[in-house]
C-alpha cells in the first residue's frame, strides 16, 4: 500500500517542480521531502523524478505516478469523509470563462467533485461579463473570471498578461485595418483589444466573431487575423505578434474568484479553498 503521506509530498514535488517549494508548501523540511520521495520511489521501484542543480522534473514513471496519487488521495479523503459523517452536501452552480478550461481547472474540479461526491456541482462556462451578470442575477454561486488588475472585490487568483497572436505564417497590410479575430460582446478581451487599437489610431475590423475557446483558436489557426490571448495558456502552435505587426501594449489581467452572499457557505468556501491551493495556468 502507498503511503498517503509520501503521496501528498510528492504531489507537492510535481505541482511545484521544486523540492524547496514543496517544503514550504507542507510545512516540513527539504531533507524531510527529500527522504518521503526516496521511500516513495524504493517503494514502487522506479525513478519519479530527473533533478540536476537547476531542473526538477518527471520521468514518465513519474507521471504515471501524478494520476494514481491524486486518485489515491481523492478516494481517501472522499472515504473519511462519507464514513466520519462530515460529509458534505449541497448545490454549488459554479461558472468559469471558457479559456480557463485549459488551464489546471478541470483537473480541479475532478478533485472536488472525488472529495465531496455529495456537493451537486453545476458548471457553467461562458465569457466573463455574461459570468459576472448571472451572478449578479444570482443564477450563479461562484464565478472564475477575467478582471482588470487593481480590481478589488472577490477572491486573488492569479495574474497573467494579455498578447496579440496568430499563426506563423499570418501577414497583415501595415497600411489596412488589423484583421480581427474577436468573443462576441460583451467581452473582456474584446473591449481590451478595441480600445488599445483606437487609442492609437489603428483601424480594424472584425473577421470572426466567436463564442467559445476553441472557435477562437480555429480561426487565428486558420490565418484569419489576430486575436487577444492570455500569455501563460498561448498554445504551442501560435506565437506573439505584438512586435512584429507593431500593435499596441495590451497589460496584464487578474484572474478572480466572485461569489454570490446567498450560496451555501459551506461547499461554496470548499471549492474556493481547491481552486486558490493549487496553481492554476500552466
Amino acid at each position: 500500500m502507498l503511503d498517503p503521506v509520501l503521496l501528498r509530498t510528492f504531489l507537492a514535488v510535481a505541482d511545484t517542480a521544486s523540492f524547496t517549494a514543496a517544503a514550504a508548501r507542507l510545512g516540513i523540511s527539504q531533507p524531510t521531502v527529500s527522504q518521503h520521495v526516496r521511500r516513495l520511489e524504493e517503494s514502487v521501484g522506479r525513478r519519479l523524478f530527473t533533478r540536476d542543480t537547476r531542473d526538477v522534473r518527471l520521468t514518465d514513471n513519474g507521471d504515471a505516478m501524478t494520476g494514481f496519487a491524486r486518485s489515491i488521495l481523492a478516494a481517501q479523503a472522499a472515504a473519511e469523509n462519507y464514513f466520519g459523517g462530515a460529509a458534505m452536501s449541497g448545490r454549488l452552480r459554479f461558472g468559469a470563462a471558457d479559456d480557463l478550461a485549459i488551464t489546471q481547472l478541470p483537473r480541479i474540479l475532478r478533485q472536488f467533485r472525488a472529495l465531496h461526491p455529495r456537493v451537486n456541482l453545476e458548471l457553467t462556462v461562458n465569457q466573463s461579463d455574461v459570468l459576472k451578470r448571472r451572478l449578479a442575477a444570482g443564477h450563479l454561486d461562484l464565478v472564475f473570471v477575467k478582471d482588470f488588475v487593481g480590481a478589488t472585490e472577490g477572491t486573488f487568483v492569479g495574474r497573467d498578461s494579455l498578447v496579440w497572436v496568430a499563426e506563423e505564417r499570418t501577414e497583415i497590410d501595415p497600411s489596412g485595418p488589423v484583421p480581427l479575430i474577436v468573443y462576441q460582446a460583451p467581452s473582456f478581451s474584446r473591449t481590451l483589444a478595441i480600445e488599445a487599437l483606437e487609442a492609437e489610431g489603428r483601424t480594424w475590423r472584425i473577421t470572426c466573431n466567436v463564442r467559445e475557446v476553441n472557435g477562437l483558436l480555429a480561426a487565428v489557426r486558420a490565418g484569419l487575423g489576430v486575436a487577444v490571448f492570455p500569455h501563460s495558456l498561448l498554445p504551442a502552435d501560435l506565437v506573439k505578434v505584438s512586435r512584429r505587426f507593431e500593435l499596441p501594449e495590451l497589460g496584464d489581467i487578474e484572474y478572480r474568484l466572485h461569489s454570490n452572499p446567498l450560496a451555501a457557505k459551506e461547499p461554496l468556501e470548499a471549492l474556493t479553498a481547491a481552486i486558490t491551493a493549487q496553481p492554476i495556468l500552466r
